[in-house]
């Protein structure tokens, strides 16, 4: 009998790991300093001196700016809206097209579609897994009005090529850090590459505010465009005198002042917990890339890695398993973290192609797929982006234990697990083919 915790033995670990939790002391004094002046958000949607927000909010700005270097910096209530509002800043519309990737949360491939535009799915590259500018070309049409590019899991994408795309079509370079804060291409941190950036402050993040996001630019009518659309525009525009209204009715995307506050003080950390990030993960991919068939991350000269999660390809013809089963024994010898009982922190794919969603399949969008003005035609058909496919469906998983809380003995138990299911590979095999046949 094998000793592999999924067919009956002893788990590597039953010790739940330690929360990964960056706030402290820190951030509990700056709340409550909020707190005490019962100011809690001071935005009004109208123009005057509150129209930009409290003095928590404006400082968050203008210390985000500094320490990305940057002109401009608005800060807003999740990534997500920071999506929408710099959609709407680029003056995308009814008829447009924006090329948009698959292999990335939802809110990337809906925020053209809030705006009456269409995405357009390119594939990615295989190896970094952000958008493969070969494929971005080869999806520009007449209609095309900007590329929505990810940073996924951390990794840069080819921002030469795709900036030299974007000057040949003149189209908007819309760049999603999410998962990439600080991360650096050639010597630029990304988001201040393209036309404009987003970074998110969701609670899984590198840092957080519970919820946020922060978006930055150098461009002042893309900036203004921003803070318009940020809050309730189209009750600001006279006052404010503006005369390019396209895309200035606004929202509500405003960030509160204890959120604010929390991340003036998440910011600070931010370098020194990338730098455990990093150091975790190139720990688990020396080893691990030692195991034929398991492919650690690839890192592109000139790029900084931050590792919003460790993004590994499986080689069934190698190792002789469905990626899968594979998974399925490691989540057996490892258990979660605190907090976090309900999500495995190791699993397969990592996200699913968006284009093979409900909304998609069946264009629920009308006026985006049915607009009048719109006289393209675009595929979500299966097999649309083959590369993304087969890293979804066979090659791809993705672990978190390089989180900065993770301790040197931690690793060694993560490493061990992973050796331990390797080498008791025959037995998954027994163990897949009885599977197999109970389906038959």
């Amino acid at each position: 009998m094998s000793d592999l915790a999924l067919l009956g033995g002893t788990p590597v670990r039953t010790k739940i790991f330690s929360q990964s939790n960056t706030i402290g002391e820190e951030e509990k004094i700056a709340v409550m300093k909020v707190l005490d002046s019962g100011n809690l958000s001071q935005y009004v949607g109208s123009w005057n001196k509150d129209f930009k927000g409290g003095p928590m909010v404006q400082q968050f700005e203008n210390d985000w700016a500094e320490a990305f270097g940057v002109k401009y910096c608005h800060a807003v209530n999740s990534n997500t809206s920071g999506l929408y509002a710099c959609i709407g800043a680029c003056d995308i519309g009814p008829g447009d097209e924006v090329i948009v990737s698959p292999y990335t949360m939802t809110a990337g491939a809906i925020a053209p579609l809030i705006y009456g535009a269409v995405p357009v799915f390119a594939d990615i590259d295989e190896d970094i897994f952000c958008l493969d500018p070969k494929s971005i070309e080869a999806n520009i049409t007449p209609r095309t009005k900007a590329i929505l590019i990810v940073h996924i899991c951390g990794h840069p994408t080819d921002m030469d090529a795709v900036m030299a795309i974007a000057k040949k079509h003149n189209l908007k370079v819309i760049e999603d850090c999410a998962q990439s804060p600080m991360s650096t291409y050639k010597g630029k941190f990304v988001g201040t590459i393209g036309d404009v950036g987003i970074f998110s402050l969701n609670y899984h993040k590198h840092i957080h505010t519970g919820e946020g996001g922060m978006i930055v630019t150098n461009d002042p009518v893309i900036a203004e465009k921003v803070e318009l659309i940020r809050n309730h525009g189209e009750a600001v525009v006279e006052g404010k005198k503006t005369k390019d209204l396209w895309n200035t009715f606004g929202f509500n995307y405003r960030m509160t002042e204890m959120e604010a506050a929390v991340g003036i003080e998440q910011l600070k950390k931010l370098p020194g917990l990338l730098d455990r990030r990093i150091a975790n993960a190139n720990y688990l991919s020396r080893i691990l890339g030692e195991l034929n068939g398991i492919i650690p991350p690839v890192v592109k000269e000139g790029c900084r890695h931050v590792y919003y999660q460790q993004t590994f390809k499986f080689k069934k013809d190698i190792i002789g398993v469905h990626r899968n089963t594979f998974i399925d024994a490691m989540k057996a010898e490892l258990p979660t973290m605190v907090l976090r009982e309900s999500t495995p922190i190791i699993g397969c794919g990592f996200a699913p192609p968006l284009y093979l969603q409900p909304i998609y399949q069946q264009r629920l969008h009308k006026c985006s797929f049915n607009c009048p003005r719109y006289d393209g035609s675009v595929s979500y058909e299966k097999g649309l982006c083959p590369v993304t496919e087969r890293m979804f469906f066979e090659e791809v998983f993705t672990h978190e234990y390089m989180r900065p809380s993770f301790s040197k003995r931690d690793l060694e138990d993560v490493v061990n697990a992973y050796e331990k299911v390797y080498t008791n590979v025959n037995n998954l095999k027994a163990y897949e083919a009885k599977k197999d046949e109970a389906l038959v």
